[in-house]
């Protein structure tokens, strides 16, 4: 009689490594549509997330970008930090990175 092996099939894992990007020195006029064309120009733009005041509604003078790959967020950061954007010098950064949180599973 011969063996039987049952192969269980490992799902290959797509990582999509996202990369938030700080961008400070705005103008209180900038807007998120603004700074999504401007950023779409070194790659993938996923969000753009200008900070605003709670209560008066007016921009705190600083955004998150999320690109969608290490190299754009790279190439974003060459593109824009010192550029001039409504006569404003911008500041790009990353931003540091947060540990996953939820459960790791251990098969």
């Amino acid at each position: 009689m011969g063996r039987r092996f049952s192969l269980s099939a490992q799902a290959e894992k797509v990582v999509i490594v996202e990369v938030t990007l700080f961008v400070g020195n705005l103008s209180k006029s900038t807007t998120e549509d603004n700074l999504n064309t401007l950023f779409t120009q070194a790659g993938d733009v996923t969000s753009v997330n200008v900070i605003k005041d709670r209560k008066s509604g007016v921009s705190k003078g600083f955004a998150f970008i999320t690109m969608s790959a290490q190299s754009e967020a790279d190439k974003a950061i060459s593109m824009f930090n010192s550029h001039s954007l409504n006569e404003h010098p911008l500041k790009v950064s990353l931003t540091k990175q947060r540990e996953q949180r939820g459960l790791i599973r251990v098969d």
